[in-house]
């Protein structure tokens, strides 16, 4: 007879991958949903309906649709680092290529789905999740910046710690509100007004 130790494994792995997989279903659906017919109409019916899961099962994960924007909330903040910051070479005169890389991968990061951008900044509620997750994206992201200012020989600021505050504030800020409705600047026209922009601080040119 196999042992208990054998067994348990077997029966609780298959349970805990479907149960990701339909989490990860109700969520692309509930993305697709928003998108489609606006946070308003879009139900949790809908949502069930195009995840093809019973409204029974959407509520064994999230209590309602507030949560589940609320997770695409924190997804979409999660995956929002600069991943290529390591790879750049940090010489005299690139100082401006540095910029534009930071702006340009806060830009991509936001290239997905405009309409469903603008849903999650206009109607999430600010779940303790949430809150956690921002702060903590907002303190990896400050870090990266600051350490990026310190190792570059062309940056002329006083307070490095609030250099890249204010950088990543600024960036991130301008490029939610653009992406959120890209009809309103030509992105090219966005990236260098801000990248000029955070070149003559980060210079000191005056």
């Amino acid at each position: 007879m196999p042992s208990a130790d054998r067994r348990i494994p077997a029966r609780r792995k298959p349970r805990q991958v479907r149960a990701e997989l339909t989490r990860e279903r109700i969520l692309t659906a509930a993305a697709h949903v928003f998108t489609e017919y606006g946070y308003a109409a879009g139900t949790t019916n809908r949502i069930a309906d195009h995840a093809h899961v019973s409204i029974g099962s959407l509520y064994q994960y999230f209590p309602n649709k507030e949560a589940i924007l609320a997770e695409l909330m924190v997804r979409h903040i999660d995956r929002g680092m600069w991943t290529e910051a390591d790879e750049l070479e940090l010489t005299p005169g690139s100082l401006e290529t540095t910029v534009r890389a930071l702006v340009r991968d806060a830009v991509d990061n936001h290239r997905d789905d405009p309409q469903l951008l603008r849903i999650m900044l206009e109607e999430a509620s600010l779940s303790q999740e949430l809150l956690d997750t921002i702060e903590r994206h907002g303190k990896k992201r400050v870090g990266q910046v600051r350490d990026l200012l310190a190792r570059h020989p062309d940056v002329h600021v006083g307070d490095l710690g609030m250099a890249a505050e204010l950088i990543v504030f600024t960036v991130e800020t301008n490029t939610h509100k653009v992406m959120a409705d890209p009809r309103a600047i030509p992105i090219e026209t966005f990236e260098d007004e801000l990248v000029a922009m955070v070149t003559r601080y980060l210079r000191g040119d005056r």
